[in-house]
């Protein structure tokens, strides 16, 4: 009579046990196609990432091939800004994310140019260095792009950005264009350009060397302005790309890692159902 009374309460214990196994092996298992599709996505937007490198980089080249012929320009004439002279800071990024830290180096670079002259504009290409410098910078924003970054950046971008700051009359001495340079396929640094008006550039030491007219000047000032932003944000965007092509392909990697970790733990819980089962069936029929 002992042995039967232990046998029933027993019985439900072991199917209490059971009961919380099946259903954590439904949770584990929900879990698992999740992050199954989640590595699908992660492994396709490196795909895509990758074949847009290639592309990206062959635009980056170009662009920072007039770019520094333009920065030449002004080292050739010894161009400096007066110490008295307006300057204002654009910071060069896009609105795309997943790409690891790329808008963060933008927006601290910029801080930190930035405080030497507090009380400079600020000019800003993106969404997120805009809502990441908006938090302490608030007073300094002047003007703000969107709809940046969500293909190869072109002159006429670049172009439609200088007209724009006409037009708010924007004036300064010297500006200086945050961005990301590209390094190579895995690095990239914050870095600065720097573009002066025309009035400091009639007032260089060699100017008179080149002999252009004040019609001229203006346009070619505007030119210059146009294609250095236009180089920061090819070249950003290359560095992006290279960006997200390895936040993306670490992002694999760490799917990867935990999909092999669920699967072990389904496996052992599985195993644990059917030794209760096992159990179970010997326990009766022994009872038989």
């Amino acid at each position: 009579m002992f042995t039967a009374t232990l046998r029933t309460s027993a019985a439900p214990l072991s199917h209490g046990v059971q009961a919380r196994n099946m259903a954590t092996l439904r949770e584990i298992q929900q879990r698992l196609k999740s992050v199954q599709n989640i590595e699908k996505i992660t492994k396709s937007m490196k795909m895509i990432a990758s074949t847009k490198v290639a592309k990206a980089q062959r635009n980056m080249e170009t662009a920072r091939a007039f770019g520094e012929a333009s920065n030449a320009l002004f080292q050739n004439a010894e161009t400096q800004a007066t110490a008295q002279g307006k300057v204002v800071f654009v910071a060069a990024s896009s609105d795309r994310g997943l790409c690891g830290g790329i808008h963060s180096s933008v927006s601290k670079a910029t801080r930190r140019a930035i405080e030497h002259t507090p009380e400079a504009p600020l000019v800003v290409l993106g969404d997120k260095p805009r809502t990441q410098l908006t938090r302490s910078l608030r007073a300094n924003l002047a003007v703000t792009f969107n709809q940046i970054g969500k293909s190869i950046p072109t002159f006429t971008e670049a172009s439609s950005v200088v007209d724009i700051l006409k037009e708010q009359e924007i004036e300064f001495d010297s500006a200086n264009i945050v961005y990301n340079k590209f390094l190579s396929a895995i690095s990239y640094e914050a870095s600065s350009i720097t573009v002066y008006s025309q009035d400091a550039f009639k007032a260089s030491p060699n100017f008179a060397v080149y002999e252009i007219e004040d019609d001229v000047l203006a346009h070619l000032q505007e030119f210059n302005f146009a294609n250095s932003i236009y180089w920061a944000m090819v070249e950003g965007h290359a560095a992006e790309m290279s960006a997200k092509r390895a936040a993306m392909e670490n992002a694999t990697k760490n799917a990867g890692e935990m999909i092999n970790k669920l699967t072990m733990t389904f496996n052992r819980g599985r195993q644990a159902v059917i030794t209760n089962e096992l159990i179970d069936i010997i326990t009766g029929a022994s009872a038989l």
